[in-house]
């Protein structure tokens, strides 16, 4: 095993911990405000302090990392539902059907997909789901192209051209035959996509458009605590930490899984 993989595990696994142990405990409650004890620094009762309404920067950080992954996880799993059936399709069919696939992605990727996501859920409305398909929208182009780009060569073997003779349909070789061998190039996309979507929450949730009070989010902490860097630094430096680590974590967690799956790039003992 490479040491970006293993690294990258411990630090994504590090936030999927969090957001796990969340559900059952944390050390205070999130919506519980002790404006007494607001901007207290990092401590023996507060291991990571308090923030500006007093409440404890762990447990924000845990239900924060809960809402995070699950935006992100979910706009993924929306992204390889609606874009590997569609890469798919056109890498088994070709022609018009490939050409008005391949140009919705670029008209897709024609826009930044930050701005056209802020766009989205300022219409719709602020909320963890409208930002959930804000993101999930955006990676859908991502997943079609990544499918196609790996299915058509595989299309060209001699194994498809029997299946082909045998009776075998378009279908049923892209799910029997095609889906298996480029498993390992979606499996690394959707970690490169798991982190830009924490990213992509992270920033909406800084303008005011992800998940709303009393909902934690590490964005909108950061919004929250820009006024207050000179006054209590932890209440900014925290969750942009958490931000950071989680994002490299899955990078780096992507990075080893291509070394790993790819056996082009696999290196001898």
């Amino acid at each position: 095993m490479r040491a970006s993989l293993i690294l990258g595990a411990l630090l994504s696994g590090l936030a999927l911990v969090a957001a796990l142990v969340s559900f059952l405990w944390t050390p205070a409650d999130v919506t519980q405000l002790a404006i007494a004890q607001k901007l207290l620094p990092p401590s023996g009762q507060h291991w990571l302090g308090t923030d500006h309404f007093g409440r404890d920067m762990l447990s924000m950080i845990m239900v924060g990392a809960r809402t995070s992954i699950a935006v992100a996880l979910v706009a993924v799993g929306i992204g390889m539902g609606f874009g590997v059936p569609l890469g798919l399709l056109a890498a088994a069919r070709g022609g018009w059907i490939d050409e008005v696939v391949m140009r919705g992605n670029d008209l897709v990727f024609a826009f930044p997909s930050l701005v056209i996501a802020i766009l989205i859920t300022a219409a719709l409305g602020p909320s963890a789901l409208n930002a959930i398909i804000a993101i999930g929208i955006f990676n859908i182009p991502v997943f079609a192209r990544v499918t196609r780009g790996g299915a058509l060569p595989i299309w060209t073997l001699d194994y498809i051209r029997a299946a082909q003779v045998a009776g075998k349909g378009a279908s049923r070789i892209s799910i029997q035959h095609i889906l298996p061998n480029i498993a390992n190039l979606l499996i690394v996309q959707g970690t490169i996509q798991f982190s830009l979507g924490i990213l992509a929450e992270a920033g909406l949730s800084y303008v005011g458009l992800g998940a709303q009070p009393p909902t934690p989010s590490w964005g909108r902490m950061l919004a929250e605590a820009q006024t207050m860097v000179a006054l209590a630094p932890h209440v900014a430096i925290i969750p942009g930490l958490a931000i950071v680590v989680t994002v490299l974590g899955l990078n780096l967690l992507g990075d080893g899984l291509r070394d790993a799956l790819d056996p082009r790039l696999r290196r001898s003992p």
